[in-house]
């Protein structure tokens, strides 16, 4: 196994890891239900079960509909970023790094949809101007990864026009 394999599968496995670690604990040690203040109410520890999407969307979706969107088609999508992931060697660190948050966190969710028919959401946050969803690790994991290939394709972007610009002086 080569650098980069080992690199991805360490930071894929890690956002597996981090995610069902907390989630295992809060499952064990947080009343369903309960609403503790970790950092007043900035930062707030729960244990909500949640059977649908993002912020609960689709819970009350009819099973077969469940079972296409929220199992099938994200393995379906998982597979391909993966490939992507081991395949494409021309990824840039932002773009790899990136794509194994992804990876890793959508993996560890549907993990849990898998053996347990839910996703274990614990974590909330109030800003006063605006509140979170109740989330987890490996929503934080799929957000960062998402921030980050948003950066990789800004940066990639903006190289593409530096060395066009530089191109068209030269010609």
């Amino acid at each position: 196994m080569n650098k980069r394999v080992g690199f991805i599968l360490f930071l894929v496995l890690l956002n597996i890891g981090l995610d069902q670690i907390t989630k295992h604990i809060v499952r064990a040690e947080v009343v369903p239900g309960s609403r503790t203040e970790v950092v007043g109410e900035l930062l707030q520890l729960m244990n909500v079960e949640n059977s649908g999407a993002f912020l609960g969307m689709g819970s009350e979706s009819h099973p077969t509909i469940k079972l296409i969107f929220l199992l099938i088609l994200p393995v379906i999508v998982l597979g391909v970023v993966l490939y992507y992931l081991f395949t494409n060697t021309e990824l840039d660190k932002f773009s790899i790094v990136g794509f194994s948050a992804v990876a890793g966190g959508g993996i560890a969710n549907l993990y849990d949809r898998f053996m347990f028919g839910s996703v274990t959401d614990f974590l909330f946050m109030d800003f006063g101007f605006v509140q979170t969803g109740i989330f987890n690790i490996a929503d934080l994991s799929v957000t960062t990864g998402m921030m980050l290939l948003i950066i990789a394709s800004y940066k990639q972007k903006k190289e593409t026009t530096k060395r066009t610009k530089k191109m068209q002086k030269h010609n």
